[in-house]
């Protein structure tokens, strides 16, 4: 099993690559001047959510140094540990939905507390690239075409969120055992 993500590691970019590099080149795509201009948008977007970033790794090292994150964790094992959670993992799990560059400052807290070739490391990361932040999504698509009302929306999303917590759980597990 090591040897097969081993070697999935080593191939999964250049074959990525390739096939963005294939796609472009059948559509007639100027690839170089689409680079240049992703490249500069995510700069924008980059220098446009600095603050909040900063704002939010200020507020995460404050409630990680008050203790309260401490106090979430150790309230919510046992029944975490029973279901097989890391509990440690609980506040990316709870912020991921709400808030990408939350999300992002809760990872990195817990890549550098707890390592990232660690379970819950690993297991973080899954689930930051399995879930989406879905009330930001809503807001911006929703708002977008004028839809008022999100019926049923939010209940779905959060459901494939679990679902998606569930998911990183069981292949973590698998993959990398506990």
């Amino acid at each position: 099993m090591i040897n097969i993500l081993s070697y999935m590691s080593i191939v999964a970019i250049p074959t990525m690559m390739s096939i963005i590099l294939l796609h472009g080149w059948i559509k007639r795509i100027n690839m170089y001047d689409a680079f240049v201009e992703g490249a500069k948008e995510g700069f924008k977007t980059a220098i446009s959510i600095m603050p909040y970033l900063i704002a939010i790794y200020i507020g995460i090292g404050l409630m990680r140094k008050s203790g309260v994150i401490d106090y979430l964790i150790n309230f919510v094992k046992p029944v975490m540990t029973f279901i097989g959670i890391p509990a440690e993992i609980l506040p990316l799990a709870i912020m991921r939905p709400i808030s990408g560059s939350g999300t992002l400052a809760v990872l990195s807290d817990i890549l550098n507390t707890y390592g990232p070739d660690s379970f819950i490391g690993r297991l973080a990361s899954t689930m930051m690239g399995s879930a989406e932040t879905i009330f930001y999504t809503m807001a911006v698509y929703f708002g977008a075409v004028g839809i008022r009302k999100s019926r049923h929306t939010v209940v779905a999303a959060l459901v494939s969120h679990l679902a998606s917590v569930v998911a990183a759980v069981i292949i973590c597990t698998y993959f990398f055992g506990v």
